[in-house]
């Protein structure tokens, strides 16, 4: 199996990502969670992974932390829940909130989640109550602490959106703006982005 990937990411939507791994691409879908950890197209990053095997296809999934990969494998062991089941409900809630969730019985939490109805849910808490609290969650972070010069990146991409640039037109003006300054601080970065985003 493979268990995680270190590479460059290269593609990402809020449902899936491209990580080129030795020049060959893997694409592999994410939750919404891991996705809004993802750093800035062009920086390296590591996911944890999993691979479902189906009869006509194989499907790579990946995750900013062990714990959402094993609470991922986990709900595929409940009955009825899927790999896109069990994303979309990653995707409403990380896997502690989930953890609290199943302990509690709160089912109201998972069928507030979009496309989850009340019989899966209960399947869920039947299925995963004793497995869940035996699971041990470890502190194992995939997305590596950011160098100053890698907040600056991503602070200055938050800011591009927060602004109301779309997606594709702020990771193209960042890109050109850390190829003009690769070592430039939040601030210059911004203002360098704006430029090529305006041009």
């Amino acid at each position: 199996m493979l268990a995680y990937l270190v590479g460059t990411l290269v593609e990402k939507s809020p449902l899936e990502v491209v990580v080129d791994v030795g020049g060959v691409g893997y694409a592999a879908s994410v939750t919404a969670s891991t996705h809004q950890q993802l750093p800035p197209l062009g920086e390296r990053v590591k996911l944890f992974t999993y691979l479902h095997l189906r009869e006509d296809a194989l499907a790579l999934y990946g995750f900013a932390t062990e714990e959402e990969r094993e609470m991922f494998k986990l709900l595929l062991t409940a009955s009825g829940v899927g790999p896109k089941t069990a994303q979309t409900i990653l995707s409403g809630m990380n896997a502690s909130e989930l953890r609290e969730a199943v302990i509690a019985n709160d089912l109201r939490a998972l069928t507030n989640l979009s496309g989850v109805g009340k019989k899966t849910a209960e399947r869920i808490m039947v299925d995963l109550r004793d497995k869940i609290t035996k699971l041990n969650f470890k502190s194992s972070p995939a997305l590596p602490v950011q160098s100053e010069t890698q907040q600056a990146r991503s602070d200055a991409y938050s800011a591009l959106l927060a602004l109301g640039y779309p997606k594709p037109v702020a990771e193209k003006a960042l890109r050109a703006a850390i190829a003009e300054s690769p070592n430039a601080k939040v601030d210059e970065l911004i203002k360098l982005a704006l430029r090529h985003a305006q041009a």
